[in-house]
């Protein structure tokens, strides 16, 4: 594929996977103005989020089989309108019950991109260079915290939080014409691919029966968690318990996430002379001990707000390296099926995330030492299920040699 053309494609496939981050870091400035107007507490705000990654969650698995059965396109064009509407309605929310609800149809429409676009690098690429491309779609998906929460902690300090809203349509509204006029059609309708309720969970139990496929979509997702932790648990962190205004929380926010961006890239280079299961057990045993490093001085109350910033832009850097090579062995077996099985890994992501942030919400509004513990169980967890998954992967592929030496010798007879 031409270099020029290559490029073009990522950018707007990255676009669509933005669309669900950038809907959430944007508002997060916003949590005090809009309780406050909204006449209600920081903690039901939060709900908001919880909802809209329930929203993102369930709304993958309904697009994984459209995808397969309508081509790719029609699709995005389906849930991208579905956003654009429930956007309008959060721009005239009167009640953080309304807000809530709109705000999961948004998720619900929104996360056609980051199906859609899994499943167009599956079928535009080779399996070589998913772990690459991957890492060049979170160079773009991770722009998104660079600029959304500083950008919204302007448009919020200077125009209301209503606006946050207004940008997000128009922004939206932007990506679909780039789908529209610059995006190809990399698969064809499918008329045999059923939309009926049993078809449909079939494909789901035959994808997540691959044993490679659950190892990596587990340890991705349960990993990625600790990012929608500290997304939930930030804003209360960093403005409530530190005192830092709207513009300093959307530095600090793109601070951490220039962390990921610089990773995720020093990742697409150390593909070049490692294999992705080393780098995944090397950033994953840093993670561990930064984790631990995090939470003991969370508990003793030695940290400030630099300190926490530090500690932060650590943790998550190590995200860049994980993230891209988990998706690109979760995907890697599959290409009749890529749609379904990237909407049950986008599932398995937003799924703990939400998790992870209903938990943040609960607990103590979100507390340091509350975001700190979530975040390194999280990664232990992950840890040991790559770990596990791994032996019994490298145990088949040994079987599966000694069966074939064993029918050379046979032949050989």
């Amino acid at each position: 594929m031409e270099q020029r053309k290559k490029l073009k494609l990522i950018f707007i496939l990255g676009l669509l996977t933005s669309v669900g981050p950038f809907s959430v870091d944007m508002y997060l400035p916003a949590f005090n103005r809009i309780a406050a107007d909204l006449n209600t507490s920081i903690s039901n705000v939060m709900y908001s989020l919880s909802t809209y990654f329930i929203g993102i969650s369930f709304g993958q698995l309904l697009y994984g089989p459209l995808l397969e059965r309508y081509g790719r396109k029609t699709p995005i064009y389906f849930g991208l309108s579905i956003y654009l509407m429930a956007s309008l309605g959060c721009v005239f929310a009167s009640s953080v019950e309304i807000l809530i609800a709109l705000r999961f149809f948004q998720a619900v429409g929104g996360c056609v991109g980051m199906v859609a676009a899994r499943a167009m690098v599956r079928d535009l690429f080779p399996p070589t260079e998913f772990a690459k491309v991957f890492s060049s779609l979170m160079l773009i998906v991770a722009v998104s915290p660079i600029l959304a929460p500083t950008f919204g902690g302007y448009v919020t300090a200077s125009l209301g939080w209503h606006y946050v809203f207004v940008f997000l349509f128009i922004l939206v509204s932007i990506i679909l014409v780039a789908v529209y006029f610059l995006l190809p059609q990399t698969r064809p309708a499918d008329k045999s691919v059923s939309l009926k309720p049993m078809p449909m969970l079939k494909s789901y139990i035959t994808v997540s029966r691959d044993i490679q496929f659950i190892t990596y979509a587990l340890t991705g997702a349960i990993s990625y968690s600790v990012v929608y932790t500290y997304i939930t648990g930030s804003p209360h962190v960093f403005m409530d318990m530190f005192h830092a205004s709207e513009k300093t929380y959307g530095w600090i926010f793109a601070i951490v996430a220039a962390g990921l961006i610089a990773s995720a890239q020093l990742n697409s280079l150390a593909l070049n002379k490692f294999g992705s299961k080393q780098i995944l057990k090397i950033a994953f045993s840093i993670q561990i001990v930064i984790g631990i490093i995090f939470v003991v001085f969370s508990c003793l109350e030695l940290l400030n707000m630099y300190a926490t910033i530090a500690l932060t832009f650590c943790f998550i850097f190590c995200q860049g390296f994980i993230m891209p090579n988990a998706s690109a062995f979760a995907m890697a077996p599959f290409e009749k099926n890529a749609g379904s099985a990237s909407a049950l890994l986008g599932f398995l992501q937003m799924i703990t995330g939400a998790g992870a942030s209903a938990l943040m919400g609960i607990f103590q509004e979100g507390s340091l030492i509350t975001m700190t513990v979530i975040m390194t169980l999280s990664t232990l967890i992950a840890f040991l299920i790559f770990n596990f998954g791994k032996r019994k992967l490298d145990k088949a592929a040994s079987a599966a040699l000694v069966a074939e030496e064993d029918l050379e010798m046979i032949e050989g007879f």
